[in-house]
């Protein structure tokens, strides 16, 4: 299949030379057959390729029928507006694995993807649809994504592994109902994987995470990076939406991860260029995505792969120096960087190769091969520091750093566990600070909630936090609590007598401690801090308070009511109960993912790249050579 790509690629370049235009005569007929002349194109062909002159015969007749049905569709969709799309299918569909399929664009993604199902055999639900590197969003129509005609589509299978023959029909039927339900259960993964990230992306390090996880943005020495919330929040998404997408490469389960991927890099854009800049992250993912279309067999999906190696090639300088100075000043070395040189120089030299350039293939296939004999780890030095007590992830990532010695790789690894644990101890104070500073304003008569947010606005100052929160008395009411509701409270007479002895108006007093639910404390503070009376935003319209029988009445009314109240509250508290079980499954599809050691990124094994290295060193290696 590459040698195929190849030699079409070259073809390609050669008509484009050329000039030779294989939809007209002499090379097509009036009956939009093949012409004679096509025979002796390959043989010149051919002859300048050394390669089969049938073989070559065959590529440029698949040439020519392309473009004239590409000349056709154009044809039909001027006069008719139907559209044509190329459709690259899943493996299983072996040789039948390219399709085109025609249909307005005024229909919506649902309507396609029922088309596509129909179309090829797929189950309807079970299928995700990418065009563009965007999954394709069933609500909206085809023109509204910006699908335009002969555009390249991309069918992806939910499922967890291909399908086998079998031998008997109920086996098959079988197999097929266990497939189905394995897909629908990774397509409830995924849609719990988005709930998880948009739960954790809104919580900040206010919260006790021993509680409440969540998730923060760390440097390369793994301590806390302060960025604007609307960019951390964009980057947290990206970032989440990323380990996701990894760890499903890791189990080469490539058509899962790559949607997951696709909504990484839509995130990441959201992030401004100056933070891409500043963090290897980015340039990271566009290599997991080129690799992904790889290993799908689909890179010619990605029209702009190339694009995406270069913005990788360039993050990487940015972020480490030109010659990894920056890299060496932070980390001490380079040499686990080297697993994702190596990377994007295998997937440039495919790109290349793929694209008919058999020259630059050779330069950057040649440069993967030379960093994969660097990288190889000795088993034995690993075990040694197994030994040691250390993992084998660390064993490897200290050994690619410290060049296979394993002194240094094992001191590397030490004073890299002691560093973490000053980090972790440091944050443990910060977080029993803040917890001390949140309990001394509970003690006050404010809310956790309240004391948490104020503290965060306030950067841990007490005293900053109080004014915080009296300047912005929304935070004071009890949680999805709002003075407008009814069924206000019955605030007793004696503690309206305690505010008024104060010197508080009778009135200001009775509506304060009815917005604070009788707390004295809160409504002494807010009165005195707005000079008597309470702000606007917690002033409830003017109602009769007359202890008269309308008052009598709405207790009654209230009292009358308290069965059907209860009722709806053991509802209620069903339905958080589910909600919270709900939010916690979302939370550890997330968190299961996440790795704990922060260079979980950088340890590849490099088993995939040894086989596609050598694979296309091959190719190269039988390339016939061209005369000059």
């Amino acid at each position: 299949m590459a040698q195929k790509k190849y030699f079409a690629a070259k073809l390609k370049n050669y008509l484009r030379e050329d000039k030779i235009q294989l939809w007209k005569p002499p090379y097509t007929d009036s009956n939009k057959e093949a012409g004679a002349e096509l025979k002796d194109l390959a043989r010149q062909y051919s002859a300048r390729l050394k390669y089969n002159t049938n073989e070559i015969e065959a590529l440029l007749e698949e040439i020519r029928c392309k473009t004239i049905e590409r000349g056709t569709g154009n044809e039909a969709y001027k006069a008719t507006g139907v559209a044509t799309l190329e459709v690259a299918l899943p493996p299983r569909m072996g040789k039948a694995r390219k399709g085109v399929l025609e249909t307005k664009l005024i229909i919506t993604g649902k309507e396609l993807r029922s088309q596509m199902a129909q179309a090829y055999g797929f189950e309807e639900n079970c299928i995700k649809i990418i065009i563009n590197k965007k999954q394709l969003e069933l609500g909206k129509t085809l023109e509204e994504q910006g699908v335009t005609h002969n555009v390249k589509v991309m069918v992806l299978e939910l499922k967890l592994s291909e399908e086998e023959t079998r031998r008997k029909v109920r086996e098959e039927e079988m197999q097929h109902e266990e497939e189905t339900v394995k897909k629908k259960e990774m397509h409830r993964k995924m849609q719990r994987t988005k709930k998880g990230l948009e739960i954790l992306a809104k919580r900040d390090d206010s919260l006790d995470s021993d509680t409440l996880p969540y998730l923060d943005i760390a440097n390369q020495t793994g301590r806390k990076i302060s960025i604007p919330q609307q960019a951390k929040k964009a980057l947290l998404l990206a970032m989440g939406y990323h380990e996701k997408g990894r760890a499903l490469l890791k189990i080469k389960e490539y058509a899962m991860a790559l949607p997951f991927l696709l909504d990484a890099d839509k995130h990441f854009c959201e992030c401004g260029s100056d933070l891409l800049t500043t963090v290897d992250n980015y340039a990271v993912l566009q290599l997991d995505i080129v690799w992904c279309y790889f290993r799908l067999g689909q890179l010619d999906c990605l029209e702009d792969a190339e694009k995406k190696l270069l913005a990788a090639h360039d993050c990487f300088r940015k972020c480490y120096g030109e010659n990894h100075e920056r890299l060496v000043t932070i980390k001490g070395s380079f040499g686990r960087e080297k697993a994702l040189f190596l990377r994007l120089y295998l997937l440039q030299g495919i790109s290349h190769y793929h694209n008919g350039r058999e020259d630059e293939a050779a330069e950057y296939l040649q440069k993967a091969h030379s960093l994969f004999q660097e990288l190889g780890i000795d088993p034995e030095k690993v075990n040694s520091l197994l030994l040691l007590g250390f993992s084998a992830q660390e064993a490897r990532l200290g050994l690619r750093a410290c060049d296979g010695n394993v002194d240094r790789a094992a001191s590397l690894i030490s004073n890299q566990r002691e560093e973490k644990e000053q980090i972790r101890r440091e944050e443990r104070a910060k977080r029993r600070k803040r917890l001390e500073g949140i309990n001394a304003l509970k003690s006050m008569g404010y809310s956790e909630r309240a004391a948490r947010e104020a503290l965060h606005q306030a950067k841990g100052n007490l005293e900053l936090a109080v004014k915080v929160m009296l300047d912005n008395p929304q935070l004071l009411l009890p949680e999805d609590d709002s003075p407008l509701l009814g069924n206000p409270f019955q605030v007793p007479q004696e503690s309206i007598n305690q505010l008024v002895y104060m010197g508080f108006d009778a009135k200001a007093a009775e509506q304060a401690l009815q917005v604070f639910k009788g707390n004295i404390q809160l409504a002494v503070q807010t009165l005195a801090h707005y000079g008597g009376s309470l702000p606007e935003d917690l002033q409830a319209p003017s109602e009769s308070t007359s202890p008269s029988g309308e008052s009598s009445s709405s207790q009654e009314s209230s009292t009358g009511s308290a069965g059907t109240s209860g009722a709806s509250a053991d509802e209620d508290m069903e339905s958080s109960q589910v909600m919270e079980d709900m939010e916690a499954d979302a939370l550890n599809e997330v968190l299961k993912d996440i790795p704990e050691h922060e260079e979980d990124y950088l340890d590849l094994t490099l088993e995939e790249e040894e086989t596609v290295i050598s694979e296309y060193l091959s190719y190269i290696q039988h390339l016939p050579t061209e005369p000059k």
